[in-house]
């Protein structure tokens, strides 16, 4: 069988020799050798030189996803391995332990391989075509490094329809419980990986919940669409003499307060609540806060829906800063990376101006340190997270 060789349209190499991880089927000349989704292509630029060799999926529109810039590196079991092993020891190296992202996929070198670490157990999501079919093997790579108790696959996301592959949960190996405890900066809490959200909590959150620290002693505190309160328990912790946690789901709400018992925190309050409508109601009761923060969920999933995205940031930020107190603080994220950091920047002082408030940025953060941003590719910064003192 001859090895399956790509070759592109004349400029397509650019983004990829900036590092960019992808090859898609627009880009692309011609092919020689055998063509079978799940192996191994070549990737060339049309005067052929070689860029790199990746997994091949003709059922998607990402054709290749870049494995190796070596055209003789074997990819292979033991080179899975030394990826995996080398982001985890760079994760230990920053401090993590219980709970963190152990592989962030293109970021790391495995493109469409998440894997998550937490407590005891891991959770994978496989969002290619050649870590698919390889699927037995990661899991033997992951017991011999991590041995856990459990491993669990979250494939449960649309995207992997564009691969051609089945939505998928369940248990990998090992026994997976509901509900499992781990530690988040200094705190104690209860995460269902099975159900809950992404792979089963934001763990791209948690240095920015530790990160209110400065913003919340001694203050009163409003944590918009709280989830299971990462935010709202870490102002809590931090000193915060009240904090409400509004979130509109049920279940969100029991865990938040079952949350705030383990870690003995009584100033805690969680409300079931449509954030958009309890802004206004607060306003209508000239109801004020010193701090208030907003994690919403991406309200851009796609270009298309950008301009209306932006609208709904505007109106959240806008009417948030309408109850914060003079030299309070907003803190308010985006999790969207069609939501790029200078359009974010902009809506923020679109949304300042039109509430008749001067602010100062006083900090910008991205993603936490495990889910690095792989400069050249825009999809990997994602999380934007700016601190705004209100004037």
């Amino acid at each position: 069988m001859l090895p399956c060789k790509i070759y592109l349209k004349p400029k397509e190499e650019m983004r990829i020799n900036q590092g960019h991880p992808w090859v898609f089927n627009n880009e692309i000349d011609r092919i020689e050798g055998t063509i079978k989704s799940g192996e191994i292509a070549y990737v060339y630029s049309s005067k052929a030189e070689f860029l790199g060799k990746g997994f091949l999926n003709t059922a998607s529109k990402i054709f290749v996803r870049i494995l190796s810039r070596d055209e003789k590196e074997i990819i292979d079991q033991a080179f899975f391995h030394h990826l995996i092993y080398q982001a985890n020891q760079s994760r230990l190296d920053m401090g993590y332990s219980n709970s963190y992202r152990v592989f962030f996929g293109e970021s790391d070198g495995i493109p469409g391989l998440i894997i998550d670490k937490y407590a005891d157990y891991l959770s994978i999501q496989i969002l290619s075509l050649g870590i698919d079919m390889r699927k037995n093997m990661f899991v033997d790579i992951l017991k011999s490094i991590f041995n856990p108790k459990g491993i669990y696959e979250r494939s449960d996301v649309p995207v992997r329809k564009k691969e051609g592959l089945d939505l998928f949960k369940g248990t990998l190996y090992g026994v997976v419980p509901e509900k499992i405890l781990i530690k988040e900066n200094k705190l104690v809490m209860e995460v269902d990986i099975i159900n809950g959200q992404k792979t089963g909590s934001f763990l791209d959150q948690q240095d920015n919940h530790d990160a209110v620290k400065p913003y919340v002693k001694h203050h009163t505190v409003l944590d918009c669409f709280s989830h299971i309160g990462g935010f709202g328990l870490h102002a809590a912790y931090h000193g915060a003499s009240q904090v409400t946690c509004l979130d509109i789901s049920e279940t969100a709400v029991k865990q938040i307060e079952k949350n705030a018992k383990l870690n003995h925190l009584e100033s805690v309050q969680a409300i079931q609540a449509d954030v958009f409508e309890q802004l206004r109601l607060y306003q209508k009761n000239q109801k004020m806060f010193d701090v208030i923060i907003l994690d919403p969920p991406a309200f851009a999933k796609k270009n298309e829906d950008l301009k209306k995205a932006y609208q709904g940031y505007k109106d959240i930020n806008l009417q948030a800063l309408k109850l914060i107190k003079s030299n309070g603080y907003l803190i308010t994220c985006s999790c969207s990376h069609y939501m790029s950091p200078s359009l974010f920047l902009e809506m923020l002082m679109d949304a300042s101006n039109d509430a008749k408030k001067i602010t100062q940025m006083v900090e910008f953060r991205i993603q936490s340190k495990d889910h690095p941003a792989l400069l050249g590719s825009d999809e990997s910064l994602y999380l934007k997270c700016v601190v705004l003192k209100v004037k």
